[in-house]
C-alpha cells in the first residue's frame, strides 16, 4: 500500500469535468476549486452539473476528492468586513461539498496581518466554531494546510496548527492538509528520508497523525527555511526525491490523498511524469 495518487483538476466548464481530466494522466484522487478561486461571489451549482458529478465520481472510481478553498479567504482577519466576507465565502465552500458529497475542504489558516499569531489563532478557530454551529449537519472535514510562513500568515509551525484544533469546539470537523512545499519552506527539513521520518514524527507529537487527511506533494524552486511558497516538479527543486520517496513508503500514511500541485504543462504532460516519478520511489 502507498498514498493514492492525484492531481489538482481543472473543474473548467463544470466541476463534473475534472474527473475524467484527473483519470487521463492516471491519477486515482482528485483536487479541485468548487468555484472561482479568486472571487468572492458564486452562483449556486447547476443541479445538473452535480447530478453528472455523481455519475462521473462512479464511472471513474474516483473515491477520494478535496476542494481547495478561495485564495480571498481569511478566517483570521481582525478586520470585521473582511471577516464576515470570509465565513460567508467559507459556509459556501462547506455546502458546495456537501452537495457534491466530498470528504475534505482545504484551506490556509488565514493571516493575523498585524493583530499577532496568539490573536489570529483565536480569531480563527472562532470563525470556524461559528461556521460549524450554522451548519450542524455538514460532513465536509476542514483540512488546514501548513503554511510555508510568509508575512503574517498563521500554520507555519505545527504548534499554530494544533492551537488553531485545541480551540475548535467539534474537533472531529477539522484535520490537517501537509504540503511538503510549504513545510520544508518554513523550516522542517525534509532533504533525506531520515529527516523526513522524523519531520512526521514530530507532527505525530504535536498535531497528531489521526489528523493528516491530505498530502499536497510538492517540491520546492526556493531552499530549506526561505518562507517562500514557490512549487517545482518531483525531485527537481530543493528537497529532492529522499523526502518523496520517504513519504510514499512510509505505512503511516498509506491511503491518503497525495495531490500534487505542480505546473500541469501542455497536454498535462508534467502531471503524468510526476505521477509516474513517484509510482516509481514506491518500493
Amino acid at each position: 500500500m502507498t498514498l493514492d495518487f492525484g492531481v489538482h483538476a481543472s473543474a473548467s466548464g463544470g466541476v463534473d469535468k475534472a474527473l475524467q481530466r484527473a483519470i487521463d494522466v492516471t491519477a486515482t484522487s482528485c483536487q479541485i476549486f468548487s468555484k472561482n478561486e479568486r472571487q468572492w461571489l458564486a452562483k449556486p451549482l447547476d443541479p445538473g452539473v452535480v447530478e453528472n458529478f455523481h455519475r462521473e465520481r462512479e464511472r471513474t472510481g474516483i473515491k477520494q476528492m478535496v476542494i481547495h478553498d478561495s485564495y480571498l479567504i481569511n478566517l483570521a482577519s481582525p478586520k470585521e468586513d473582511l471577516l464576515e466576507k470570509s465565513m460567508a465565502a467559507f459556509t459556501d465552500e462547506l455546502e458546495r461539498g456537501e452537495l457534491l458529497n466530498i470528504q475534505n475542504l482545504v484551506t490556509h489558516p488565514g493571516a493575523h496581518t498585524g493583530s499577532g499569531a496568539d490573536a489570529g489563532i483565536r480569531t480563527f478557530a472562532e470563525s470556524l466554531n461559528r461556521i460549524f454551529d450554522a451548519l450542524p449537519d455538514n460532513h465536509v472535514i476542514t483540512c488546514l494546510e501548513t503554511t510555508a510562513g510568509q508575512g503574517t500568515t498563521l500554520g507555519r509551525s505545527f504548534e499554530e496548527i494544533a492551537a488553531i484544533i485545541d480551540l475548535v469546539e467539534d474537533k472531529s470537523r477539522v484535520g490537517v492538509c501537509f504540503d511538503t512545499c510549504h513545510t520544508f519552506a518554513a523550516g522542517y527539513d525534509l532533504r533525506s528520508e531520515e529527516s523526513t521520518v522524523a519531520v512526521f514524527d514530530e507532527f505525530d507529537r504535536v498535531i497528531g497523525l489521526d489528523k493528516l487527511r491530505v498530502l499536497h506533494l510538492n517540491d520546492s524552486k526556493q531552499p530549506f527555511g526561505s518562507n517562500k511558497d514557490r512549487h517545482d516538479h518531483i525531485g527537481q527543486g530543493e528537497i529532492g526525491p529522499a523526502a518523496f520517496t520517504a513519504i510514499v513508503n512510509d505505512a503511516r500514511l498509506s491511503g491518503l490523498p497525495g495531490i500534487i500541485e505542480t505546473e500541469a504543462g501542455e497536454k498535462n504532460a508534467f502531471d503524468l511524469v510526476n505521477l509516474a516519478t513517484l509510482r516509481g520511489y514506491v518500493r
